[in-house]
């Protein structure tokens, strides 16, 4: 079975009965954290747990936690929902237009913090208020819909990711999935 298919397969059959186990709502609830479908649903992470996080972050490192930074993780904490580098710079601009590099400064301290995701496929940052293990296999669930994020850790996906990475020789340092669909609270209603 030396195969690269087969892990290829294997790593996508793993990710859908994964997510199907996910939405189908037939899991116990993640004791790390794992975000609940209200939270995402008009309810913020906890910011000030996030911003603790942050600052704890930026005194190990030994610089400053900024204001920007902390308008840019007020923000994202507060919306509960994905937002692009320039809508942040349009909402935390005052009498003065922010520039997009200040706030991509902000988001890439945050990021190494922990404290801020990124979403490839929308290029657009969320805040997130649990711990994530070092080189932990991240699976974001994005509704299509509402653009509300679910996030979950799983061994199961990490374990077909790193089969179909060894047969081809890629080391992976960021393994994070993106997966595009309907959230439960979406799928039940009518489509407009």
């Amino acid at each position: 079975m030396n195969d690269p298919g087969c892990n290829v397969v294997t790593a996508q059959y793993l990710l859908y009965c994964y997510t199907v186990k996910v939405n189908g709502m037939r899991r116990k609830p993640d004791p790390r954290g794992t975000r609940a479908h209200e939270e995402t649903h008009g309810h913020p992470v906890d910011g000030d747990a996030v911003e603790s996080r942050a600052r704890s972050y930026a005194v190990s490192k030994g610089v400053p936690f900024t204001p920007m930074r902390q308008s840019v993780l007020a923000l994202l904490a507060a919306s509960g929902k994905p937002m692009s580098a320039y809508e942040i710079a349009e909402k935390v601009s005052d009498a003065r237009k922010l520039k997009a590099v200040q706030v991509y400064r902000a988001l890439e301290f945050l990021q190494e913090a922990g404290c801020v995701h990124r979403l490839a496929s929308r290029s657009a940052y969320f805040a997130c208020d649990h711990l994530h293990g070092e080189g932990e296999t991240v699976v974001f669930m994005v509704c299509a819909q509402c653009g509300a994020v679910q996030e979950a850790a799983s061994e199961l996906v990490a374990r077909g990711l790193r089969g179909a990475a060894k047969t081809t020789g890629f080391r992976p340092r960021h393994p994070m999935i993106e997966v595009e669909g309907e959230c439960a609270e979406c799928a039940g209603t009518p489509e407009r």
